[in-house]
This record gives C-alpha cells, sequence and structure tokens, in this order.
C-alpha cells in the first residue's frame, strides 16, 4: 500500500512533493492507525483510510459536473488531509480479561500530541511546510471534519463549503470512507 500511496503523490505536479514525501517516510504515517478506536485503530490504518478518502473524492468528484479542479488537488486533499495524524498515536498495554477469566495485556493505541494546534490546521501547516496549496485545497483539509466541528466554527464551514465545492466533496468522502468503507461488521 506504501508503493501505491506514494506513486500517487509523485504524480503531483507540485514543488517540494518530494521534500514531503521524505518527511511522510521519516514520520510513522504508513504504521499509524487512522485512530483510537473510531475506525481503522489498525497497525496501517491510516495509509488506508487516506486511500479511502481518495478514492471516495474521485468517485464524488465524476458525479459532480457543475465543478473542474485538478488531479493534483484531488490528490493532495484526499491524501493528505490526515497527515497531522502522524507521529501522533502511541501503541500501549492495557489489563484485560481472557476468555477464561485470566489478565492479560491487550495492546491498543493512544495519543501523544506533540503539535496540539488543532486536526486540519495541523495538515495543513505541514502540508505547507513543503508544498504551496490554493485557498481551495486549504479550506477543504482544514474543514473536512465538517460537523464534527466545534459549534462555534459552523459558521466559518458553511461559509467554506459554500465557496468551494472541493470543501463539501473533501467531507462527504471522508464520511463514506469511515462509515461505509471501513465499518467492521
Amino acid at each position: 500500500m506504501k508503493e501505491k500511496y506514494l506513486k500517487l503523490l509523485r504524480e503531483i505536479k507540485r514543488e517540494g512533493i518530494e521534500d514531503l514525501i521524505s518527511w511522510l517516510e521519516e514520520s510513522d504515517f504508513f504504521e499509524a492507525p487512522a485512530s483510537t478506536k473510531y475506525h481503522l485503530n489498525k497497525k496501517g490504518g491510516l495509509v488506508e483510510h487516506s486511500f479511502n478518502v481518495y478514492h471516495a473524492l474521485l468517485d464524488e468528484y465524476s458525479l459532480f459536473t457543475k465543478y473542474e479542479t485538478s488531479s493534483d488537488s484531488l490528490a493532495l486533499v484526499g491524501l493528505l488531509h490526515d497527515i497531522c495524524k502522524a507521529n501522533y498515536y502511541k501503541l500501549s498495554e492495557k489489563n484485560v480479561k481472557n476468555e477464561e477469566e485470566k489478565w492479560i495485556k491487550e495492546p491498543y493505541y493512544t495519543t501523544d500530541d506533540q503539535f496540539p494546534i488543532g486536526h486540519g490546521e495541523k495538515s495543513v501547516i505541514i502540508i505547507q511546510k513543503f508544498i504551496k496549496l490554493t485557498d481551495e485545497e486549504i479550506a477543504a483539509i482544514r474543514w473536512h471534519m465538517g460537523g464534527y466541528e466545534s459549534k462555534q466554527n459552523y459558521q466559518y464551514i458553511s461559509n467554506a463549503f459554500a465557496k468551494y465545492p472541493l470543501v463539501t466533496l473533501l467531507h462527504i468522502s471522508d464520511l463514506k470512507a469511515t462509515y461505509l468503507y471501513e465499518k467492521e461488521n
């Protein structure tokens, strides 16, 4: 999966993309979970989720014929919207009882936020250390959590949805990936 992901990133025609790829390879992005408990909380879950969002975004984009954007923009926001989760999760252990009622140690993920500035904001900042994003790409990544943001941000989110179609498309794609494609049952 890592090789396919890197191949897609290398197709993006932006100055600094190789520096961003180097940063990703030095981070735990390819081993990290997508979350601690909500979806793909397993090794490699983050890269799998990023692929799922990207493919859902391509599907959503193909249905919305009143809007045009570049394949670079679709790849950037779909594949990198959760880059903030690199170097964020830590594997720990907890004591639980097994089927025989004996205590055993079970691994689980916890968080260790070394740069606590917010979710979407953090992704935008990390990406822009390496490559320049358009205003629409910034808005899409910043607001991809949509209604999961705090209520005080709803007006900003609504304005971003209205101004930039990519914001809405990325949010829908993230929801589809998380709750439809990645559901375990």
